[in-house]
């Protein structure tokens, strides 16, 4: 194997193994640190839910940003901002200013959209039978943010006689300029190369009208919202609601984010063994079989095991969607393609996540959960149609060429 033509997965993947460590950090204490300092504990996840707000408000301006002036750039801006806004959070917990603490977090989710680009880089800098594969290994970077976010978080809380939190902060600012610096020595932009690269942009009416785009687009943004409802709910609802420790609350988070990237190991080879839609469908079951174990009257085994089979659910539904994405669009298209495909998902992430401290603060942890079947039913419905289509289509070629 030929490392050099890995070039832009190999940077881009040790890049955002650090620059990845700012989202654990934020879910792990966005809702602590609102129950705290937030005038009402209905807006303690709050921050988080910015944050996701912060990601779908990006998607498009990050997009056009690097259509303009390169991908390079765009990350180098991205992650400078999310630099700043590590600071501006520390700040905020230092003087206790819940509003300032949620314009660091709307930052953050900012620069996330930046770092959601990343995927269709490596996308590009590799052939088509190479995406599903590439695209795992640089999702395992996440591997390292859920061990080294949550405890960066954990460990930095207390610092000398800085107030509880504000280290956790300056901690991540740190990992970020990490990131920072490896995309500025080590980055370089990837030149296209393409066998539809003369084809005129179609019509977005047209192209959006693809089953197998309808699909990828929606298993993504099911997936997400989902994970961020109970994701974002979690910590909230065990350490300040069930009262379990942090020590315990962190382990959960830990592991719910090992179980969205390690996967990784192998999804890449499933969707090229069995295909992305059979892998979407097995991400759907996990994601039903997340709400069956979180129902009832959670202990820490019922926490743990939900969120495990979330992350594990997300990284197929998200993997699955990633791939079917990339080859439902030319070149040409691929800038407008990504940014409404970001915007959607992110979008349906931000709903999810802006809905968990309401729904847990006035139905509880079950009715919370009852809100995630209503998007997994639509992605049923989905997958239903759009594989009919894309089945039919698949048999008109074959019959074709024959």
């Amino acid at each position: 194997m030929n490392l050099k033509n890995y070039r832009t997965l190999i940077v881009l993947t040790i890049a955002q193994c650090f620059g990845h460590t700012a989202a654990p950090v934020l879910v792990l204490l966005g809702g602590i640190i609102g129950a705290k300092i937030a005038p009402s504990m209905d807006l303690a996840t709050l921050p988080i839910a910015i944050q996701i707000t912060g990601v779908a408000s990006a998607a498009i301006p990050a997009s056009y940003i690097m259509s303009k002036v390169g991908r390079k750039i765009g990350f180098l801006a991205g992650t400078a901002l999310a630099i700043f806004a590590a600071l501006l959070a520390a700040f905020a917990i230092y003087r206790e200013s819940f509003s300032a603490f949620c314009v660091a977090s709307f930052l953050i989710g900012n620069y996330i959209a930046f770092l959601q680009q990343f995927r269709f880089a490596v996308a590009e800098s590799v052939s088509p039978k190479q995406v599903p594969r590439s695209l795992s290994v640089l999702m395992l970077s996440g591997i390292f943010a859920a061990i080294v976010g949550p405890e960066l978080g954990r460990r930095f809380s207390t610092v000398g006689e800085l107030p509880l939190y504000v280290g956790s902060f300056l901690g991540m600012a740190g990992m970020l300029s990490v990131s920072f610096l490896i995309l500025l020595f080590f980055y370089r932009n990837t030149n296209i190369q393409s066998k539809d690269q003369g084809s005129e942009a179609r019509p977005l009416r047209q192209v959006f009208k693809q089953p197998q785009l309808i699909l990828a687009i929606t298993s993504a943004a099911m997936g997400y919202s989902v994970m961020s409802l109970v994701m974002t709910a979690t910590p909230l609802s065990m350490h300040e609601l069930d009262y379990h420790s942090l020590d315990d609350t962190t382990w959960v988070i830990q592991s719910h984010i090992l179980a969205m990237y390690v996967p990784s190991f192998f999804s890449g080879l499933l969707i090229s063994w069995l295909g992305a839609q059979r892998v979407i469908r097995a991400g759907l079951v996990l994601m039903v079989a997340c709400v069956i174990i979180g129902w009832g009257q959670p202990e820490f085994i019922h926490y743990w095991g939900t969120l495990v089979f979330l992350g594990i659910g997300w990284n197929f539904l998200f993997l699955g969607g990633t791939t079917l994405l990339t080859q439902s669009y030319r070149s040409s298209e691929r800038f407008k393609v990504q940014a409404i495909n970001d915007f959607t998902v992110f979008g349906f992430q931000a709903v999810g996540s802006l809905s968990a401290g309401v729904l847990l603060a006035t139905v509880g942890w079950n009715g919370l959960m009852g809100f995630a079947i209503p998007g997994l039913t639509l992605l049923v419905v989905v997958l239903i149609f759009a594989g009919q289509a894309i089945n039919r289509n698949t048999n008109r070629l074959a019959i074709d060429k024959v």
